[in-house]
C-alpha cells in the first residue's frame, strides 16, 4: 500500500499557446488517441496497484480545474493548496505531513502530473522495486535509462548495487554539455533525473528536518494551521510564505546517505517542449504528427495541432504549427525551446494570451469570449447542472443574456425568475444578479456585455459561486 502524491503545479510555458499560466500543460489532453489529460493519465497509469487516496499538490489558481478533472475521471483525492510556489521540497513536505496525519506512516509515491510514460507495465514494475527499498527506510528516486545524450536533463550516477535493481546514489549532476552527456550515456552508469520519488513519509521528514530545518519548520507550522474548505486543504498562508524556495534534490536527496536510484525504462518523457512531444507521439510515414483538421502536401517531420481551424501545409519540413482560438505558433522544431521567450514578451506586455485561453474554466462551468469591440463583448457561457455563478454587480456595464439551451434560474435585484430556450433577460448597470442551472443538462447562454469599461475588475462579488 502506498499513497500517490501528484505534484500539479508548474506553468509549462514551453508548450504555449496550448499551455497557459491559468491552464498549464498538466491539465491538457495531448495524446491524439487518449482523451485523458496529463493529470488524469498520471493517476491512470497506477490504476490496479494497491494504493490509498491520492494527494494532489496544487495552487489557488488551478484548484477548480484539478477538482473538475478528478470528478470527470471518477476519483477522489485530497487537494492540498500551496499559497505560493516554493519549489518541490516544500510541496512534498506538505504532502508528507498530510500523509502522516491521515495514515500510519505510509510509503509515498511522488510523481509529477505533466510527464508521459508509454510503457505502463515497465513503469509499475519499477514502482514495485522502489517500494521494497522505501519500506526498508531508503529514499528512492527513479532514474530514467537514457536513450540519447540529452542535455536538457540532469543526471544521476549510480553507485553500489543494493539488490532488487536498486543502486546507491553516487552523484547528482546538473544538465551537462553534449560531449559530457555522450560520455555519461556510453558509461552505462548514469540515468536521467526524473524528479519522481518513493519513500516513507516519516523518513523523508526526518531527513528534511536534518538537512533543511527551515523548510521543515515553516511547513510544520503551516500544516498546524490547516483548514479544510470543501474539496480543498488549505495551509496557513503566513507561515508557508516564510518557507525557503528549494528543490527536493538540493534540500534532501543530494545530502542524505539514504538515497538510492531505481532504473526505469518505460518510454518516459517530461514533455518539456513541442519537439519532445513530437518524439513521443505516433507519426505517419513521413514523420508527421497531426492533431485535428489538417491537409498536408509535401510535408515531413512536422507537428501540427489544429483543433479549431483547418491548417494546410505545403513543402515544409521539421516545423511546429499549433493553433488555438486566440493564437497561432509557427516554429522550427530545432528552436522550440525559444517559445519561452515569446511567453516572456506576452507576460511583460500583460497580454491575456499569457495567462488564459479565450475559453476559460470557472467553478460553475466555462466562458468563451467569441467576439468583442471597444464598447461590447460577447461570451458563450456554459453553466453545469446544479452550479451557479457568484451574486455580483457591475458599475460600468450592462448585460443581456439569451438562453441557447437548458434552463436558467436568474436572481436579479432580489427577484427570481426562470428563463428557457430563446428567452432573454436584460441586466442594467448597478443591478445585482446571478444565474443558476437548476436542470439536469448544461445551460448554454450568450452573454452580451455593453458599456464604457468591460474589464473583469468591474465585478463586485456579493456572494461566491458554487
Amino acid at each position: 500500500m502506498f499513497v500517490p502524491v501528484i505534484m500539479a503545479g508548474g506553468s509549462g510555458s514551453r508548450l504555449w499557446p496550448l499551455s497557459r499560466s491559468a491552464f498549464p500543460k498538466q491539465f491538457l489532453a495531448l495524446d491524439n488517441h487518449n482523451s485523458l489529460t496529463m493529470l488524469q493519465s498520471t493517476l491512470d497509469r497506477i490504476d490496479g496497484m494497491t494504493s490509498s487516496e491520492a494527494i494532489i499538490i496544487s495552487n489557488e489558481d488551478h484548484r477548480f480545474v484539478v477538482a473538475e478533472q478528478l470528478r470527470t475521471y471518477g476519483q477522489r483525492a485530497r487537494i492540498v493548496l500551496e499559497p505560493a510556489g516554493r519549489n518541490t521540497a516544500p510541496a512534498i513536505a506538505l504532502a508528507a505531513m498530510q500523509a502522516v496525519i491521515h495514515g500510519d506512516d505510509p510509503v509515498m509515491l511522488v510523481l509529477a502530473a505533466d510527464h508521459v510514460v508509454q510503457n505502463t507495465e515497465a513503469f509499475q514494475n519499477s514502482i514495485r522495486k522502489a517500494q521494497v527499498v522505501a519500506e526498508a527506510g531508503k529514499l528512492a528516486t527513479f532514474g530514467i535509462v537514457p536513450t540519447a545524450p540529452e542535455t536538457g536533463y540532469g543526471y544521476i550516477k549510480r553507485g553500489a548495487n543494493q539488490g532488487n535493481d536498486a543502486y546507491v546514489v553516487d552523484q547528482f549532476v546538473e544538465k551537462p554539455q553534449l560531449e559530457v552527456a555522450e560520455q555519461y550515456v556510453a558509461s552505462g552508469e548514469y540515468y536521467w533525473n526524473s524528479g519522481c520519488f518513493m519513500f516513507k513519509a516519516s523518513v523523508f521528514l526526518e531527513e528534511l528536518q536534518k538537512y533543511s530545518p527551515e523548510i521543515y519548520k515553516c511547513c510544520s507550522k503551516a500544516t498546524e494551521g490547516t483548514v479544510e474548505d470543501m474539496d480543498f486543504i488549505r495551509v496557513a498562508k503566513s507561515d508557508f510564505l516564510k518557507c525557503p524556495d528549494d528543490s527536493v534534490d538540493y534540500a534532501v536527496m543530494e545530502r542524505t546517505d539514504k538515497a538510492v536510484v531505481v532504473p526505469m525504462d518505460a518510454g518516459w518523457s517530461d514533455v518539456g517542449s513541442w519537439s519532445a512531444l513530437w518524439e513521443v507521439s505516433e507519426k505517419d510515414d513521413a514523420g508527421n504528427v497531426i492533431h485535428g483538421d489538417a491537409i498536408i502536401e509535401d510535408t515531413e517531420g512536422c507537428y501540427i495541432y489544429a483543433p479549431n481551424k483547418l491548417v494546410a501545409s505545403v513543402g515544409v519540413k521539421d516545423i511546429v504549427v499549433v493553433e488555438t482560438k486566440d493564437a497561432v505558433l509557427v516554429a522550427n522544431k530545432d528552436n522550440v525551446q525559444q517559445v519561452k521567450k515569446i511567453v516572456e514578451h506576452l507576460k511583460a506586455e500583460n497580454r491575456a494570451e499569457y495567462r488564459e485561453h479565450r475559453e476559460v474554466y470557472r467553478p460553475w462551468g466555462k466562458s468563451d469570449a467569441i467576439d468583442g469591440g471597444d464598447r461590447y463583448k460577447v461570451n458563450r457561457i456554459t453553466v453545469q447542472p446544479g452550479k451557479k455563478q457568484s451574486l455580483q454587480m457591475h458599475y460600468h456595464r450592462a448585460e443581456h443574456w439569451v438562453v441557447v439551451s437548458g434552463t436558467a434560474k436568474v436572481s436579479s435585484n432580489g427577484k427570481e425568475q426562470i428563463i428557457t430556450e430563446n428567452q432573454s433577460l436584460y441586466i442594467p448597470v448597478g443591478v445585482s444578479h446571478m444565474v443558476e442551472n437548476p436542470g439536469k443538462m448544461p445551460l448554454e447562454l450568450i452573454e452580451i456585455q455593453s458599456g464604457s469599461y468591460l474589464n473583469e475588475d468591474d465585478v463586485v462579488r456579493l456572494e461566491e459561486s458554487k
